[in-house]
């Protein structure tokens, strides 16, 4: 793979990349992914093979969660025991919802963009993981701050694990939405997974967060820090 990668690099226009690549990553892609799913446990750790095929043939370099963080996102859901919520959604969306359906549980993803929500949603119906909620959905301001108009009168009263990559840092207020919006259904003991931990405004909504949930939180990833959250 990674000759393959040099090669294409060395001698051919970045779109001729893409194009000529496409059928690689997808068989890269298909062949993971049938790893993971027959067993995720597997999977946990930084570095793992699995996930580092995962992440190139997924193809979304410069957005997409390094392995840390996905390692950290597939260790917390096989741990937690309630529904999950996770802001934004890609390659993390199909692991843990391929963990949720095994464990009988329930994942619902926030999505604000329509065409990524449907090619999620494309590889969603192409591994039958039914147990992941779509929820293609718009930003709405609520003043203060933007965050996705969430579904609330269908959603579960209570998650016990959140991932949270969204939406865009760029957004009024960043994510910081996720707990005055959400906050009745963050219960104790519930874990949340914030991204981006390198950026300033990432750091400054969980001392936010810290502060009026009654959490506790650290910063992890060597490489590309994040932050792990627990309620109190």
């Amino acid at each position: 793979m990674n000759q393959l990668q040099s090669i294409a690099k060395a001698v051919l226009p970045s779109q001729v990349q893409k194009v000529l690549l496409a059928p690689h990553r997808d068989f890269v892609f298909d062949r993971a992914m049938k790893r993971f799913l027959s067993n995720p446990d597997a999977c946990k750790q930084p570095r793992n093979p699995v996930l580092i095929d995962l992440i190139y043939g997924w193809g979304n370099k410069g957005w997409s969660a390094l392995d840390e963080y996905l390692a950290a996102c597939i260790e917390h859901a096989l741990t937690s025991n309630g529904p999950i919520l996770e802001c934004g959604s890609g390659l993390s969306t199909l692991l843990l919802g391929a963990i949720a359906q095994k464990q009988g549980r329930s994942h619902w993803a926030l999505e604000h963009t329509p065409e990524w929500a449907t090619r999620v949603q494309h590889y969603l119906n192409r591994y039958q993981l039914d147990a992941v909620v779509l929820c293609s959905t718009p930003l709405k301001d609520y003043g203060d701050f933007c965050w996705y108009e969430a579904p609330l009168a269908s959603m579960p009263d209570s998650f016990s694990l959140v991932i949270c990559d969204g939406p865009p840092g760029a957004t009024k207020g960043g994510r910081y939405g996720l707990v005055p919006i959400m906050s009745d259904r963050l219960k104790s003991g519930c874990v949340i997974l914030l991204d981006d931990a390198e950026r300033e405004q990432e750091r400054t909504i969980a001392a936010r967060w810290q502060a009026e949930l009654g959490a506790s939180f650290e910063t992890l990833g060597p490489n590309k820090p994040f932050i792990e959250m627990t309620l109190h």
